[in-house]
């Protein structure tokens, strides 16, 4: 028998350390070949990394939420023949077998190249929780998907114990729920819902929701923010977009208001190039930009991620629909590219139905833009003297001011409210 080291690899891109993010596997654990056996970190993305042997798990090299240097023994295998460990490696000393950690939220996942992925159903699933006690106005944190998917299965998401960070409910918090129903309906009982609560929870702000935390508050100490908001109304639009979905929806996909907004962001940024811009500070230079790559701030179990449309400004309706969707699921996933989550010159963010009336998005740096949408509302609106029902929607969006005059924001965004509102002028060239 020998032993087999696997160490942080170099992941590219002149990065010198990673944050480890979770272990899938422990001490004593057997992996096979191409089994994840942790995730890591970048400033961009999450990678997994696969065991390229089949063996047990000897050490563990880092607990979650530590950095390590690339190269740095990140696991030790005991494997069939003599491995990898050569004599300089046995002069470094492997760290003792990590200790139980804190129940830690992990990151969606981005494959730094294609692998299998089998990581162990346990190793992932929280434990099953009895009832939450919550207020019966209180709403807990949970992605829309999770929601629609605790509707159709009967759930009251104020009952279910949220493993996510801040609580927040994952899709195996629902499973685990009903577990611990099936248990109750053996003989267990539900505590009531009035019981006092004495239990608390903490949480390692490590993996994506660190870097999140990291972004938004660099953003918001770097960059002058300033927010714009604009009521536009999006009757027309939406008519011509029903009609599309009438017409081609069978053949061609569904449209969502998403595509009209980043063709209108397209159209507009032709007159305004300097909000279509990459700003770096330390560098003291404003980068321009001929080609539109529009993020699309995306909500995932774990935070927020904002998958990059590349040229919007070179694809139709429905191929900017195609790529939304496409990239969207991939982020949901875990499964996007860590070039798709990079490079956008312009974000476009939207909370859909929860979309509120106004909102004052944080900027993505280093971009000098971001577009905010909020959600659609019917409202009597008085037109050439006459009341009529218009649907109505804000924009809420924010720029840097270092950079963007506010004369020139509100321009770009009334540019973008003539466009919706005469919607065929979008195509108009």
């Amino acid at each position: 028998m020998g032993t087999h080291v696997i160490k942080m690899p170099d992941i590219g891109e002149g990065i010198a350390e990673v944050e480890l993010a979770q272990w899938h596997v422990k001490v004593g654990d057997l992996v096979v070949e191409d089994q994840v056996l942790a995730d890591v970190m970048t400033d961009k993305a999450m990678v997994d990394i696969p065991s390229p042997v089949h063996g047990k798990v000897l050490s563990l090299g880092g607990q979650p939420g530590e950095v390590m240097a690339v190269g740095s023994i990140l696991i030790s295998i005991e494997v069939e023949g003599a491995g990898n460990l050569k004599a300089s490696d046995q002069l470094v000393k492997e760290p003792a077998p990590i200790k139980e950690a804190a129940p830690v939220v992990v990151a969606p996942k981005v494959e730094a190249a294609p692998v299998l992925e089998s990581k162990p159903a346990a190793a992932c699933r929280p434990a099953p929780q009895a009832p939450v006690a919550r207020d019966a106005d209180e709403r807990p944190l949970a992605s829309p998907a999770v929601r629609k998917h605790a509707l159709d299965l009967g759930i009251q998401l104020r009952l279910v114990q949220g493993s996510g960070p801040a609580g927040r409910i994952l899709h195996e918090d629902l499973d685990a729920y009903l577990a611990q129903g099936n248990q109750r309906a053996h003989g267990g009982s539900a505590p009531s819902g009035y019981a006092q609560r004495h239990d608390e929870e903490q949480i390692p702000v490590i993996g994506m929701r660190r870097k999140i935390a990291q972004r938004m508050q660099e953003a918001t100490q770097r960059a002058a923010h300033f927010s714009y908001v604009e009521e536009i109304d999006v009757t027309a639009v939406e008519e011509l977009r029903a009609h599309l979905n009438e017409k081609h929806g069978a053949t061609r996909g569904k449209l969502t208001l998403l595509p009209f907004l980043v063709r209108a962001l397209v159209v507009a940024l032709r007159d305004f190039p300097q909000i279509n811009a990459r700003y770096d500070d330390e560098a003291q230079v404003i980068t321009r930009h001929g080609a539109v790559h529009v993020g699309v701030a995306t909500q995932s179990d774990v935070g927020l991620m904002v998958p990059v449309v590349r040229h919007a400004e070179a694809r139709s309706l429905w191929d900017s629909a195609a790529e939304i969707a496409r990239l969207a699921t991939a982020a949901r996933s875990g499964k996007a590219a860590r070039d798709e989550l990079s490079g956008s010159t312009i974000t476009l963010t939207s909370l859909g139905a929860l979309g509120g009336i106004v909102s004052t998005p944080v900027l993505n740096l280093p971009e000098v833009a971001i577009v905010g949408v909020n959600k659609i509302v019917e409202r009597p609106m008085v037109i050439k003297g006459q009341v009529v029902i218009r649907k109505m929607m804000n924009l809420s969006s924010s720029f840097d001011h270092r950079v963007v005059d506010g004369m020139d924001a509100a321009l770009f965004i009334q540019a973008i409210r003539g466009l919706l509102e005469q919607p065929a002028s979008l195509f108009v060239e």
